[in-house]
């Protein structure tokens, strides 16, 4: 799939999904000023039970490593550079020392990421009734920046759609929706509860990231709308998947192209974790983990390139 055909799906975002208006907008159920959403289950009591996961003593990154050469979603890039400042020629800066340092030009939303409250929205409509108007500047959001967003700390569960359909990796556009996703939570034995993290695996990425990286940054298998609804009327925390956009792509026919993102975001402050590697956990038996994520701190941003740890 290229580039231009990923583009037009996502200039059609608005012409499949619904309408919003600030009229018909409802506040969040944690206050009419609430900019974190689903950031508010983080709790100790929460935090304490995810602690028990913890018995092998395991920590496993859950982000790929990235580079230039990276499939993005268009027009994302990335570009690193090494210098040694000051120090042409053989220059040392202080007694004989000498260091490089690194300069990146990039796009945020490259590689594993989480996707803010204030990455989508709907008719300029954002999470808790903001207006893009009022809080989305050049230099950066005035409200919903993921900045704010506290530490992610809580259980995650990883449901195996792949082995679920009876395969090792779902295809591209092949989607899942509350049926399936409550038949692999029951084949592994898994009860989705308020304030988890949610991780899909789907095999996409440890089957097509290396071998096919154009079919792989251009489609990807992933939840429906109607999953997505269903997902998030169990509150968790956050939802993700070891794919680069969470949802199909091309989309369940009648699904609006990435409104599972306008779902969860917009709707219901969920948080989304995208390229979450979660292949070796299942590996090695494991479908339950601690999850602990600390994102950069950048005021106002949409994105936050991460690599979360999940302990077990």
């Amino acid at each position: 799939m290229t580039k231009t055909f990923i583009a037009g799906l996502a200039c059609s975002v608005a012409l499949m999904a619904g309408t919003a208006s600030a009229e018909d907008c409802t506040p969040s159920a944690w206050g009419a000023e609430d900019e974190i959403g689903s950031a508010n289950l983080v709790t100790p009591e929460r935090t304490r039970e995810a602690l028990k996961l913890v018995k092998q003593g395991k920590s496993v990154p859950l982000g790929i490593t990235i580079d230039p050469a990276t499939p993005a979603y268009p027009p994302r890039s990335l570009s690193l550079q090494i210098v040694q400042p000051g120090q042409q020629g053989g220059k040392r800066v202080f007694g004989n020392g000498n260091y490089n340092d690194d300069i990146i030009h990039t796009w945020i939303g490259i590689g594993s990421q989480l996707d803010g409250l204030g990455h989508v929205g709907e008719d300029g409509m954002y999470y808790n009734c903001n207006d893009e108007k009022d809080f989305a500047d050049l230099t950066g959001l005035k409200k919903l920046g993921t900045h704010a967003v506290p530490p992610l700390v809580g259980r995650a569960v990883i449901l195996d759609m792949a082995k679920q359909a009876g395969k090792p990796f779902l295809e591209a556009g092949e989607f899942f929706g509350e049926a399936e996703i409550k038949a692999a939570a029951e084949a592994q034995g898994i009860t989705i509860g308020e304030g988890d993290i949610v991780l899909f695996y789907t095999g996409w990425t440890d089957h097509k990231y290396e071998s096919d990286p154009a079919a792989w940054g251009g489609t990807e298998p992933g939840i429906s709308n109607e999953g997505a609804r269903y997902v998030a009327s169990l509150k968790p925390m956050a939802v993700g998947a070891d794919t680069w956009g969470v949802e199909p792509i091309p989309p369940k026919p009648g699904d609006g192209v990435f409104y599972g993102h306008t779902i969860f975001l917009k709707q219901n402050g969920v948080y989304l974790l995208e390229n979450m590697n979660t292949g070796p956990i299942l590996k090695d038996g494991v479908n339950e983990v601690m999850f602990v994520l600390g994102q950069p701190r950048i005021r106002g941003t949409v994105q936050a390139m991460i690599n979360p740890v999940a302990l077990y």
